[in-house]
């Protein structure tokens, strides 16, 4: 059943990462191409702005998960309507201060952006882009984190499926229409809302929430020690655009916004091959099931980088050609830049690379134990982020995301081997350097394919699928050399999978 569901959770988690994707190519360079790059940096800046908010969320996510995992293996309705309730007050107390701060960032934003913009133009782009941010701390956040831990993830993905497509269609439609900026966002506010409100719906048709429980706040002892986890989290992903914002401007965070974008979605993309994976892990974790967790890491530990070699070499071959043909025609700012893409595809590639790692932590609830490590990869980040990026701009912020990325990738793996996996480091290690050493075959490979210049989707195209397909098969190669045992173990489950599929 852990197999089937974690299934199911990656087939629509990956449609809807491609379909994400793909509307996220299309709704900001239409933006760039009729607002301009300076109306796309300061939507993004706001969007980071806001977006600090989820600090404090405070880690609880993951630890409302956690959790949750031992009661939803027990079908304990109580405990699992204490642990919601307790959830829930705490997420609608960060709606209700989420406005303070909502009302704080359109007065003050706009002074620090007076020189690009009228005041009452980017007052009313944070109200309108601030709502949907506050409608899901208020409504969806707690009913989004049990189905993730019931491994229920294809219902909020599919959800999320319809909501993106029909923002991107109106989005699309209104752009086209040469229609003011501040109505397009407010129509596309207007269609997220909606994603809450059928989710709690769904869960309350689904589940036998018992509403008037007693919320045991003690449930959720960890949720400070969640913070560093979430803090770093969030900083290595948004604090670059607020650096950007303050030592460079509004179009460098343009092109900063454009990359993240590519990246993001190639780690996302790959990401969600785990979807419903840490779920599966907690549920084993909750039984004792030690022997199979271990077998289990192992395969997914394989599979994990495999396919984080695969997507972030194709990545970093592949994202300046796609960069040049995406910005076509744009001169307001220069978009080329290779240095900074090599490296900020780096950082993305080590952050994937400690998802089997983190997910296992998660799991088992260690907040308290890995929190320190968390610190120190936002110290690292920021710090180092501050200080390059006065001397190389958006390429010190690269600089400052990988180092802290690797950081952290690097402790994950010692702590998860001494601390419950109990395995060598060695095993790790030695995996990464296998994927290294392929990706630099890789690279030497595909200096030797004839290139041509990108006029177009289609001749990017045409090359992109030559390259990846050199990468997957030297990839597999290389990884079969040396992982023989851990493939054939993760194809011997594909085939189970199948078999069970074709008989129900």
């Amino acid at each position: 059943m852990r197999s089937k569901k974690a299934v199911a959770n990656i087939i629509v988690s990956l449609l809807l990462q491609l379909i994400t994707i793909l509307c996220g190519f299309i709704v900001p360079i239409l933006i760039i191409k009729t607002y301009g790059s300076s109306v796309n940096g300061v939507i993004q800046s706001i969007s980071q702005f806001l977006g600090y908010i989820v600090l404090l969320e405070a880690g609880v996510g993951g630890v409302v998960r956690a959790a949750l995992y031992k009661p939803l293996a027990k079908k304990d309705i109580i405990l699992i309507s204490s642990t919601l309730k307790a959830a829930e007050k705490f997420f609608r107390l960060i709606g209700f201060v989420f406005i303070g701060y909502l009302i704080i960032v359109a007065i003050g934003l706009p002074f620090f952006l007076s020189g690009d913009f009228d005041k009452i133009f980017t007052s009313s782009l944070v109200l309108i882009i601030g709502i949907s941010i506050f409608t899901q701390y208020y409504f969806g956040i707690t009913y989004q984190l049990l189905l993730q831990a019931d491994q229920r993830l294809y219902i909020t993905s599919g959800l999320q499926i319809v909501i993106t497509v029909v923002n991107t269609i109106i989005v699309v439609v209104l752009i086209k229409l040469d229609t003011n900026i501040q109505i397009v966002k407010l129509c596309s506010t207007a269609i997220f809302v909606l994603r809450p409100i059928l989710l709690q719906v769904y869960v309350k048709w689904k589940y036998k929430i018992i509403k008037d429980c007693h919320a045991d706040n003690n449930i959720l002892k960890q949720k400070w020690d969640g913070m560093g986890h979430h803090l770093a989290y969030f900083l290595n992903n948004n604090s670059a655009v607020v650096i950007l914002m303050f030592f460079t401007n509004v179009k460098e965070v343009s092109v900063y916004s454009v990359y993240m974008m590519v990246i993001m979605g190639v780690r996302d993309f790959t990401t969600t091959f785990s979807s419903g994976i840490e779920a599966a892990f907690g549920n084993m974790l909750a039984k004792g099931e030690k022997k199979v967790l271990n077998r289990n890491f192992n395969i997914f530990e394989f599979f994990s980088f495999t396919i984080t070699t695969v997507f972030f070499t194709s990545t970093a071959l592949l994202i300046i050609p796609f960069i040049s043909v995406y910005t076509s025609g744009i001169t307001d700012v220069n978009y080329i830049r290779p240095l900074f893409a090599y490296i900020f595809v780096a950082a993305g590639a080590a952050y994937c690379i400690r998802l089997p790692y983190h997910s296992v932590v998660i799991a088992a609830g260690h907040f308290k134990q890995t929190r320190n490590g968390a610190f120190l990869e936002a110290l690292i980040n920021i710090v180092l982020s501050v200080v390059m990026v006065n001397f190389y701009g958006l390429v010190g912020v690269a600089i400052g995301a990988l180092c802290a990325m690797l950081f952290r990738t690097l402790q994950y793996v010692h702590y998860l081997s001494k601390n419950i996996l109990n395995r060598g480091i060695w095993q790790s290690i030695q995996r990464i350097i296998v994927n290294v050493s392929s990706v630099l075959v890789n690279v030497v490979l595909i200096k030797y394919l004839p290139t041509n210049d990108f006029d177009s989707y289609i001749s990017w195209g045409v090359y992109a699928c030559q390259v990846t397909s050199i990468i997957v098969i030297v990839t597999l190669f290389i990884n079969y050399l040396f992982y023989y045992e851990d493939m054939k173990n993760l194809i011997e489950i594909v085939k189970r999978i199948i078999k069970r599929k074709f008989k129900n």
